[in-house]
């Protein structure tokens, strides 16, 4: 009669084991990673709260990138010409909503111009307005890079807007963003890296565990 044959010892897979590990390390320092941005954004938000609250005017920034410090600021800005209208949805001051009347402006005979909201109208059709001193408060303007444009690097700074504080005639005011609407989920993004860690290595042992099994 012949003895059964003693099966070779399953081992721990060695290079699956350090790939799951790397990914894992990977994700920890994303998670790590957001947690250090949401710290960054809360001290910046904490400097737009200031700029709200300062009264004294700032040159407008003509030229990307806006400086932190300029966003929220009282400004001025002499418009000589609105050579394009970009009509966007949004609100007035009272919070009702319809069409925002944003106007590039030319400032002189060269120069990137300036964005002016110049008021809040019930349709598309722009105002009837050839330019003039418009003062108001400095804002992110309406074409932002997106977060994919970020990532890959192919992003062009984005320009400043000025919210006029008096609208043209037969425009409502337009409501001025909040420094605390600025968006911070840096903490459930950390969450989120952290929580797809920890499931990944559960899993991972779990399959190994049954690979060894005999």
């Amino acid at each position: 009669m012949t003895e059964p044959v003693e099966q070779p010892a399953r081992r721990w897979p060695l290079i699956p084991t350090i790939l799951v590990l790397a990914a894992i390390a990977v994700m920890i320092a994303l998670g790590v990673w957001q947690l250090q941005r949401k710290s960054e954004k809360e001290a910046l938000i904490a400097l737009y709260q200031r700029n709200v609250a300062m009264s004294s005017t700032v040159a407008y920034p003509e030229l990307p990138p806006v400086p932190d410090a300029f966003l929220y600021r009282k400004s001025s800005v002499v418009c000589l010409e609105p050579v394009r209208w970009d009509p966007r949805s949004g609100n007035d001051s009272k919070g009702t909503s319809g069409i925002r009347m944003i106007a590039d402006c030319r400032t002189g005979a060269e120069g990137p111009g300036v964005l002016v909201d110049v008021g809040i109208g019930d349709d598309f059709a722009p105002p009837k307005w050839s330019g003039g001193t418009v003062q108001g408060t400095i804002v992110p303007g309406p074409e932002q890079p997106t977060v994919m444009q970020r990532v890959i690097g192919n992003s062009t700074p984005a320009r400043a807007m000025l919210i006029a504080d008096t609208p043209v005639a037969g425009l409502r005011a337009s409501a001025v963003p909040s420094a605390d609407d600025t968006p911070n989920n840096h903490l459930a993004y950390a969450f989120q890296w952290f929580f797809f860690a920890i499931v990944a290595l559960i899993i991972y042992i779990l399959a190994v565990r049954r690979r060894l099994q005999p």
